[in-house]
């Protein structure tokens, strides 16, 4: 994997000046030591977000939650989410990545756990907000935390390699529920209350070695060689320099900015559709008459596929250099392949169809989070981004209640895609009227009088 990492990392993003030695192997070696361990972190965040839709498949006939109650719960990760998603990543941007991200993996670890041993709606509501809190401000948090590393040619290709992580974690975590649930009860707990207990302990074991091995900042880090440190330190100075003669925000600023609110409405849009498909796609597939360790294959099929999308689409916007038309592309895809299986009969043809969506939903967070990293910086861009992750992951909440309440009222699951999909509609127009300024993204080259725009 780390391979993998530092091949892409290393990937021209500029055809027309050529990268220096000390740029390629500074990338090189950031890519190999950081990316492996925050995928592997991510891995473990979105596998205890998403597993209760597998637990749904025993929990919900154990507990008598109807598909609107599983969806309100499901949902309601985000509303503790939102709640602490800003002060949180303020926090981090305070104390340092290191210990801030080491204290949201054993929290939320502890508390996937205890979701095991909920006893009916009020505590599997409650539990599920908890989790929200304890999970808040991580995955801004990364997305901050990368800008403080990479450099704004790389960060597409990044977030995308970083990313791998959820469809990683879903197609090895339907693998692996699947087969839990066919354990069936042992030592006085039901199948489903094991899924919740084994799938915790990686984020309390990640939590203990992020502690000490995560780097705060290019100055610690004295795996890089002297002349590496220093390049990168100034590579990121100068384009924050960059960046601000442009524009400077502050964080009162940021939060005001219309343009961020229009990426939070965006960014809420395809979390609308993304969450309301991951968490019902088991129940889906369910219908079509397989056993559970088959829906377990059949739904890993839409994110083994989202993988590969995500990482290619990431590296086509950096070397292209184009943001938000990819991002709209992505999201319309998305719309297309979920609005497309109210006409579909056929279980094959829906899956080929939401194989596609989900490829459409997996590639547009690569090329999305490179369009406020662009325009913030400093304590600006730790409450931007936040703000739009914390607001936009309400669609989260919405998407899943939408999807079980349909699904309660009319019997199906086609009419709850379509109306989840329009959120990804929503997201590609406003992306395709935003527009993007290149200005924000333009290589810095040093220079004695100061910092230039490279052309």
């Amino acid at each position: 994997m780390a391979s993998n990492v530092a091949s892409a990392a290393n990937s021209s993003a500029r055809k027309d000046s050529a990268i220096e030695p000390i740029e390629t192997e500074t990338m090189r070696r950031v890519a190999r030591r950081l990316i492996p361990l925050l995928m592997v972190s991510y891995f473990a965040a979105y596998l205890d977000r998403v597993n209760v839709g597998f637990a749904a498949l025993t929990m919900d006939k154990a507990l008598g939650f109807s598909a609107a109650i599983f969806g309100l719960g499901s949902g309601i990760f985000f509303v503790g989410y939102f709640l602490f998603e800003i002060p949180s990543n303020l926090i981090l941007a305070k104390v340092g990545a290191r210990k801030w991200i080491a204290r949201i993996l054993l929290t939320w670890g502890v508390i996937s756990a205890a979701t095991a041993f909920v006893t009916g709606t009020w505590s599997f509501l409650g539990i599920r907000f908890l989790l929200g809190l304890a999970e808040a401000g991580f995955y801004p948090g990364i997305i901050l935390y990368l800008t403080w590393w990479f450099p704004s040619a790389y960060r597409s290709r990044i977030i995308g390699i970083f990313m791998t992580a959820i469809p990683i974690s879903i197609v090895t975590g339907s693998l692996i529920s699947g087969q839990i649930l066919r354990l069936g009860s042992w030592g006085g707990l039901q199948e489903w209350q094991w899924l919740f207990i084994l799938e915790a302990v990686p984020a309390v074991i990640l939590g203990i070695v992020v502690m000490f091995y995560l780097t705060d900042g290019p100055e610690q880090a004295h795996w890089l060689r002297p002349d590496q440190r220093e390049w990168l330190v100034a590579r990121l100075a100068a384009e924050r320099s960059q960046r601000e003669a442009i524009r400077h925000y502050s964080l009162t600023d940021a939060m005001r900015n219309s343009r961020v609110w229009l990426l939070t409405l965006v960014y809420f849009g395809q979390n609308m559709t993304g969450y309301g498909l991951v968490l019902f796609l088991p129940q889906i597939v369910s219908r079509f008459g397989v056993s559970v360790g088959m829906n377990g294959l059949i739904s890993a099929l839409p994110f083994a596929a989202a993988a590969v999308a995500m990482v290619l689409w990431g590296l086509h916007s950096d070397r292209t250099g184009e943001r938000n038309l990819h991002a709209a592309a992505a999201c319309f895809l998305n719309f297309a392949g979920l609005a497309v299986c109210v006409l579909l009969q056929d279980p094959v043809l829906m899956m080929i169809a939401i194989i596609l969506a989900q490829m459409g939903q997996s590639a547009i967070a690569p090329t999305f989070w490179t369009l406020p990293t662009a325009m913030l910086s400093g304590t600006a861009a730790a409450g931007g981004i936040a703000l739009i992750n914390a607001v936009g992951n309400l669609g989260g909440f919405l998407g899943p209640y939408m999807m079980g309440s349909i699904r309660d009222a009319t019997g199906s699951f086609s009419i709850g895609l379509l109306a989840i999909a329009t959120g990804a509609l929503v997201s590609s127009i406003v992306l395709v009227a935003l527009g993007h300024d290149r200005r924000l993204e333009a290589v810095p080259d040093a220079s004695e009088d100061g910092v230039r725009v490279a052309k």
